[in-house]
């Protein structure tokens, strides 16, 4: 059974392969919560698949409804200015998918909570000696 619905988790890219472990897992610990979903991971630049290939992938594999999760910390000319662009060709190729992008995640409050929560939580490791 192909799954209707999409997650993708789009991210920058790297050279080097160890770059994408932490979004690999971020990949992997949503997967297994939305089992009923496809949660796929892409990439801007310099990884694969960017994410037109994997988009047109997905259409093919029948999926009818995309959410994009832009999983940066800062949105930068990337997001801004990169990722409409794609998303606008992605709909022209697929009218027939609906097509819908969120705030990349270091725009979240919920998401940079986290992120104070864990750098306070530092503190508590490095005290006076």
């Amino acid at each position: 059974m192909s799954h209707q619905r999409a997650l993708v988790l789009f991210a920058h890219g790297a050279r080097s392969a160890s770059w994408a472990a932490p979004f690999e897992r971020l990949r992997d610990l949503t997967r297994s919560r939305e089992p009923q979903v496809r949660v796929e991971l892409a990439f801007l630049e310099l990884m694969s698949p960017r994410l037109p290939e994997l988009a047109a992938a997905l259409v093919a594999d029948g999926v009818t409804e995309i959410t994009v999760v832009p999983v940066f910390l800062g949105q930068g000319g990337h997001v801004l200015r990169d990722l409409p662009v794609i998303l606008d060709d992605l709909r022209v190729a697929y009218p027939q998918v609906s097509i819908k992008v969120v705030e990349a995640a270091g725009e979240n409050a919920a998401v940079l909570q986290a992120l104070s929560d864990y750098c306070v939580g530092a503190l508590a490791h490095t005290g006076p000696d």
